[in-house]
């Protein structure tokens, strides 16, 4: 075993170990290593930075983990960055997906001419219907859920049709069964009039520059993460890939120190700070001494739901002339299909193009032990049943598999994130933030906002702000995820 001083050295600088080179993880240490008094030090278990905001090549295509878009609702300053370390790299694309309601496929995002002419006219009637009774639907009754609110704020047509087939999909639960939180953070459009609003916005004379469209890069949305990483370490920052996370050492309510392995050698790194933005459950189950039983239990019992990613590799140019395709239908167990050439606008390599299903699937269920052939067989007959019948020859499947692609926002989690986050927040010298570490629906300028807000609350005399950390928590809680 080794030991690696992590604490004030001769240099006096004060030292930040990061958990997890997510995009969280990896936003804070580039917003840190701007600080010469800072050291910092990104413990990553795989191979490279990003998670699954990474990107990778499959037969010459940049491909993702499922579709990701950077929003042009990100903070200004957080998009400047982005745009000053990618140059011509950052792409500005418009949006051109498609949804299936009522048989029918509708632009999405919503266009208000696409509306008016392709929405089944029984829906569209049942639409306008609900806007104009909802004065007189009343206040739900009973606890509110995600079902309540969202059949009250949007009327049934649109709840019981769209959103409640696709969270059923989505997280293996009825939307009965789901907090009304989830409704808070994923629903941008919490009633008809702002849905109605929203597509108000895009129309000529109303639309800003960026409205409906979004910033990608050329290699894959990857690219943004390893730029911040790239940047960071020209500045200092360190970046330790292959490293496993074993325990976190306590001593009374202060976190002292990380153990950490790579290459079967154990070592132990003492720092100023420990941030962490790994799962919180697994967090709480890193802890020496572990965390009484009560916070334990709330570990072991919240939970993430997993997906499979399959990505079909077709013989022919393009599939489609959109970038993502959305299932809401139960009948189809896929959620969301992608054409990643699409994303980028590019048409490399000629005479190839590759789909990526998103097939919500937890470990255990009937789809996670299929093979890649099985699977592939599957998705074929998936778009078949859909309308979109594949002609060219299927060249090859290749799959991923995640197993925390979304947090599980159940009717009894915010009591157990309670419990975990307290716990927490009374160790000193420890920080949980990004998706995972708050257990948060969010899109990935959320999380490079919130490593920010925890690099701009660590003052310059090594002391951490708890009260300006507090204040960006809440600012946090606003978050509400981008389509």
């Amino acid at each position: 075993m080794t030991e690696a001083t992590e604490g004030k050295s001769a240099s006096d600088k004060t030292r930040v170990a990061v958990l997890g080179g997510g995009p969280a993880g990896v936003a804070a240490a580039y917003r840190l290593s701007q600080r010469a008094e800072i050291a910092i030090n990104v413990f990553e278990r795989g191979s490279q930075v990003g998670g699954n905001s990474s990107s990778f090549q499959l037969e010459g295509i940049w491909c993702d983990y499922g579709s990701h878009r950077f929003h042009p609702a990100a903070d200004p300053e957080i998009i400047q960055d982005v745009q000053q370390l990618l140059g011509d790299d950052l792409l500005l694309r418009p949006r051109h997906g498609r949804i299936r309601l009522g048989g029918r496929w509708i632009h999405f995002p919503l266009k208000p001419h696409d509306a008016m002419l392709r929405l089944p006219k029984p829906f569209a009637a049942s639409l306008l219907a609900d806007m104009a009774l909802k004065p007189l639907r009343g206040e739900p009754k009973g606890p509110p859920t995600f079902a309540s609110t969202l059949r009250a704020g949007l009327g049934p047509t649109i709840a019981e049709q769209f959103y409640f087939p696709y969270v059923t999909k989505l997280w293996g639960l009825k939307p009965e069964e789901l907090a009304v939180a989830l409704a808070e953070r994923r629903v941008s459009g919490s009633s008809v009039g702002k849905i109605l609003a929203k597509m108000m916005r895009q129309l000529p004379g109303f639309r800003s520059p960026t409205a409906g469209r979004f910033y990608y890069p050329r290699k894959g949305f990857g690219q943004i993460v390893q730029g911040m990483a790239g940047a960071a370490e020209r500045q200092g920052a360190s970046f330790q890939f292959g490293t496993d996370i074993k325990k976190i050492e306590r001593n009374g309510n202060e976190a002292v120190a990380v153990w950490t392995e790579r290459d079967g050698q154990p070592t132990r790194v003492t720092a100023d700070h420990i941030w962490s933005t790994i799962p919180i459950s697994m967090l709480i189950r890193l802890m020496d001494p572990p965390p009484p039983p009560e916070v334990l239990e709330a570990a072991t019992t919240i939970r993430s739901r997993g997906m499979i990613l399959i990505y079909l590799f077709l013989e022919q140019d393009q599939f489609t002339e959109y970038d993502a395709h959305y299932f809401p239908e139960l009948s189809v167990p896929i959620s969301r299909m992608s054409e990643p050439k699409n994303y980028s606008g590019t048409q490399d390599p000629r005479g190839l193009t590759v789909l990526c299903a998103e097939l919500p699937c937890d470990p255990g269920e009937k789809y996670w032990g299929l093979g890649d052939d099985d699977l592939g067989e599957r998705f074929v007959g998936w778009l078949g049943s859909l309308g979109l019948p594949v002609t060219a020859k299927v060249r090859k499947t290749l799959t991923r598999r995640l197993g925390h692609a979304y947090p599980v926002y159940d009717l009894g989690y915010e009591e157990k994130f309670r419990v975990m986050d307290e716990w927490l927040a009374g160790i000193d010298g420890l920080l949980t933030f990004g998706r995972q570490g708050l257990f948060a629906h969010d899109n990935t300028h959320h999380a490079f906002a919130m490593a920010y807000g925890a690099a701009d609350s660590l003052r310059a005399d090594g002391r951490f702000d708890q009260s300006e950390w507090a204040k960006r928590r809440k600012e946090f809680e606003s978050h509400v995820v981008e389509d």
